[in-house]
């Protein structure tokens, strides 16, 4: 008789542990299931979709959404090495700013141009990329012996899974958005990070200081 509640038990107890382990998009800052301008009540098709994606922008997964056509000022300071290689926002990067650099109207998804929801509020970044971590620049283990305030991403561990920073963050071999941040809420941390940022830890993860 024991043995038999223990094994009716075990569904609901491993139920339970997924759910503390797991984090979804659903309830996160990118939920907009509940947002009026998004008539359509689904939140993946905001950024996604199975049919008619726009394949015209590299890796873009299945993209449902208006992309930016902004032209960007990009970071620059006499302490970035990494400026010979910056370019304009690229790859997933670009897709972030398809919101973020408030010149794309949140419900322009699905063939819609004409929306009239922008993001206002401080998640707006703007075009203005001077005052923001930079991007789309290679980082590489050059750029790292170039600056030894940096880790070597070939061989210094990221702590995200048990790859490096180049095999878990780096994109091509370039620092996105998303090397930071996870659009899907993996992780459950504030701001959509990766990694937890106490004690600075994510900062720490590039940056040797």
């Amino acid at each position: 008789m024991k043995i038999k509640k223990l094994l009716t038990a075990l569904p609901a107890f491993f139920f339970l542990v997924n759910v503390g382990l797991g984090q979804t998009i659903v309830g996160s800052a990118h939920d907009f299931s509940a947002q009026t301008w998004n008539t359509t009540q689904q939140i993946c098709i905001c950024c996604h979709t199975p049919h008619n994606a726009d394949i015209t922008i590299p890796d873009a997964p299945l993209w449902n959404h208006r992309s930016t056509t902004a032209t960007f000022q990009l970071y620059t300071s006499p302490t970035f090495n990494g400026a010979a290689t910056i370019t304009q926002p690229s790859g997933s990067s670009k897709l972030c700013l398809s919101c973020h650099d408030g010149t794309v109207a949140l419900e322009n998804f699905g063939g819609t141009t004409n929306g009239t929801h922008f993001i206002t509020t401080v998640n707006n970044v703007g075009t203005d990329l001077r005052n923001d971590h930079p991007i789309s620049f290679v980082f590489d283990a050059a750029l790292a012996a170039a600056d030894p305030g940096l880790w070597n991403p070939t061989t210094h561990p990221s702590g995200i899974g048990t790859g490096t920073i180049s095999q878990t963050m780096l994109f091509n071999n370039k620092l996105e958005c998303a090397s930071c941040h996870n659009v899907h809420n993996g992780t459950g941390i504030a701001h959509l990070l990766r990694k937890t940022n106490v004690a600075s830890a994510l900062c720490l993860t590039c940056h040797n200081k």
